[in-house]
């Protein structure tokens, strides 16, 4: 019985010491390895891989990859649905302002305030023939400019041609109403197509250095070409980037890009002409007779409760009134933005329209001092602070893909989804997120797979840090004429209802400046400072 005692020990012993050679030696050769089995080295959150290679699977996948390219394919599915064919024969059979009538659905002589004024729109084309189909692009606005007054209309599309449109006169006194055609039915379907055929409506051009030398080649979100290609892999979402790889140089030598349009179109010459200037945006309210409201001696209007996280948003979302925002479905008060600030790590994260708050900040809050980064470009990355105040800000743009015809540096870019993986959060974090104008010139699965990435990130930075406060802002409106083909302001549109779909089921809060911007009538990518400023006091709301 001893003696087999003995024996089992003296197994388990020489077991142990094998066990601890065997792995002494993996440890010893794990670079090299690494570097039989050709294993991408990760740089700044990317992974820089020459191809041919195949994607690398994510480490801890809460959703798979094919979960959500099934989501992606739904929403698409969606908005197919939403966004039917239609066909363009000729100019004379698409939807005319001009031929088209509005009339006022039970009309009255006096209107009060806090009335709903809803107005019947039957399109026709130029031909005066009636159409039997919806679809259109339209814009309904009602402003006081006295009064410095403004909100946007609710359109509700029947898909027969006729539309219902919807004001709520929110203030007393003489109102415009307008109606403008941005696109027709056609253009709205010859856009929507011509987003998804293809993705190179944009160049990129890369630039890699290595000591003395600098070479740039093509760079894209898909690259058709035979030669050796760099791919920058985000590998936990599986969102890529490719570079022609320069000879002589590795992928990791890329430090900066810049971009500008190419000349190509997947528009028709005759479909182009719906997009010349004189058919965009067209009134078709023009000759429509301001109406007068008062105030009637109604009831004063009950209190509403205080802004927060995770209310419904509502159409319109508000008003301005003496060029302030007022929303609908909640009360803003007078906050100080020093002393809201006080204390506060902010993170603001995109694009350059989320930049002005950056630049907004610093010029209100004299004691908010810039750090010098050492970067350098329009796009390098911010940071201020208040030591006094406690107060950090940091602007920071998104990944690939980011449009800028000035040099920008990409030495330190990644995407959003790992901005936030990477923040600890606490009830003093603030994370204001802003994507869209970038993602206009390409498909829509590229912005709704970034959204749905940014969407995981923030659930799992909620489930770890559920004080940390988020908001998403909107996409403002822009410049109706500017390259329609690739900036129309209906590519935004669809953008603002997927991203305000997929984000309904967190408690965040919402920052619509696509409903703010149409009330203030900027039609400008960068509205103009008391603009911005009501956007940060809708902000400050939400936080303090």
């Amino acid at each position: 019985m001893k003696a087999s005692m003995t024996n089992c020990k003296s197994l388990l012993v020489l077991l142990f010491i094998l066990t601890f050679w065997i792995t002494f030696i993996i440890l010893q050769n794990s670079a090299k390895l690494r570097t039989t089995l050709k294993l991408p080295i990760s740089l700044h959150h990317w992974n820089f891989i020459a191809k041919p290679s195949y994607p690398e699977a994510p480490l801890c996948p809460l959703v798979s990859a094919a979960e959500t390219e099934l989501r992606i394919k739904e929403i698409i599915k969606k908005l197919d649905q939403e966004i039917p064919p239609r066909p363009f024969t000729h100019m004379n059979t698409t939807t005319s302002a001009a031929h088209s009538t509005v009339s006022i659905l039970n009309p009255r002589d006096t209107y009060c305030r806090g009335d709903q004024l809803n107005i019947l729109l039957e399109v026709r084309d130029h031909l005066g023939c009636r159409k039997q189909y919806g679809g259109d692009f339209l814009r309904a606005r009602m402003s006081s400019p006295a009064l410095e007054a403004g909100a946007s209309g609710k359109v509700t599309d029947f898909n027969n041609g006729s539309y219902l449109v919807s004001f709520t006169l929110f203030w007393e006194g003489q109102v415009s109403l307008s109606l403008l055609l941005i696109h027709p039915s056609e253009g709205v379907s010859a856009l929507w197509r011509a987003r998804n055929r293809g993705y190179d409506r944009v160049i990129f051009t890369g630039q890699f250095s290595s000591h003395t030398s600098q070479v740039s080649t093509d760079c894209a979100l898909v690259l058709n070409s035979s030669a050796e290609l760099c791919q920058y892999l985000d590998a936990q979402d599986q969102e890529a980037f490719y570079c022609v790889k320069p000879q002589h140089m590795p992928c990791a030598a890329l430090t900066h890009m810049h971009s500008k349009n190419k000349e190509v179109s997947y528009l028709s010459k005759e479909e182009k002409s719906l997009f010349e200037r004189s058919n965009i945006g067209v009134e078709i309210m023009e000759n429509f007779n301001a109406i007068s409201v008062s105030k009637c001696n109604k009831e004063t209007v009950p209190r509403k409760e205080k802004c927060k996280l995770g209310m419904t948003s509502t159409i319109p979302s508000g008003h301005v009134w003496k060029n302030t925002w007022n929303p609908v479905s909640c009360s803003l008060a007078t906050v100080k933005m020093r002393e809201c600030l006080r204390g506060k790590f902010i993170y603001l994260l995109g694009d350059s329209t989320i930049r002005q708050w950056m630049e907004y900040f610093k010029t209100s809050i004299n004691t908010l001092k810039s750090v010098d980064l050492h970067e350098s470009g329009k796009l390098q990355h911010q940071l201020a602070v208040d030591l006094d105040s406690n107060i950090n800000i940091q602007w920071q743009k998104h990944g690939y893909p980011l449009i800028g015809s000035l040099t920008y540096s990409v030495k330190e870019i990644e995407n959003i989804a790992r901005v936030i993986d990477r923040t600890g959060g606490e009830k003093n974090t603030v994370l204001v997120i802003s994507l869209g104008q970038h993602f206009r010139p390409f498909p829509i699965d590229v912005f709704i797979r970034r959204v749905l990435n940014v969407h995981k990130a923030v659930q799992r930075l909620l489930l770890r840090s559920p004080d940390t406060v988020v908001i998403i802002k909107a996409e403002n409106i822009r410049e109706m004429n500017n390259d329609v083909e690739r900036f129309s302001d209906f590519h935004g549109y669809i953008q603002y209802l997927a991203i305000k779909d997929i984000f309904q089921d967190l408690s965040v809060g919402i920052i619509d400046a696509w409903d703010m911007t149409i009330a203030y009538g900027t039609n400008n990518v960068h509205p103009p400072q008391y603009v911005v400023g009501n956007q940060i006091n809708v902000f400050l709301n939400y936080i303090c």
